[in-house]
């Protein structure tokens, strides 16, 4: 049962969520669901970072009267991890704001939101 604890299934989840973007974005005409892909890469990687920064039987990596100062290297988890996840959020929701304020204004240009229908960028 070694391959059924959290960190095999969040590494496992994080993986197949990111197969699944990709495929969207590569196989979807629409630009609408060519974002949600990219929403869903995005938070494949964060699963990704997550997991990379899990151990196992540690705490969270606040001091305070649970953890014993002298010990808590050994005792916390490492906060970087953690710390850029949340900044990936913010950024990753900033990004999907710009993407789908790019998708309203090519929609109201244009009338559609199919990428075969714009010929403006082909050579």
């Amino acid at each position: 049962m070694k391959y059924l604890e959290i960190e095999y299934i969040t590494v496992i989840a994080g993986f197949i969520l990111l197969i699944v973007g990709l495929w969207g974005i590569i196989s979807q005409k629409n630009i609408i669901k060519m974002i949600i892909s990219f929403s869903i890469i995005d938070t494949s990687i964060h699963l990704l970072l997550v997991a990379i920064g899990y151990i196992r039987n540690r705490t969270a990596p606040i001091i305070d009267g649970a953890v014993n100062k002298s010990d808590a290297v050994e005792q916390i988890t490492d906060p970087v991890p953690q710390a850029m996840v949340l900044t990936a959020i913010v950024i990753g929701v900033g990004i999907t704001a710009l993407l789908l304020t790019y998708a309203l204004k090519l929609f109201r240009q244009n009338r559609s939101l199919e990428i075969n229908q714009y010929n403006s960028l082909k050579w």
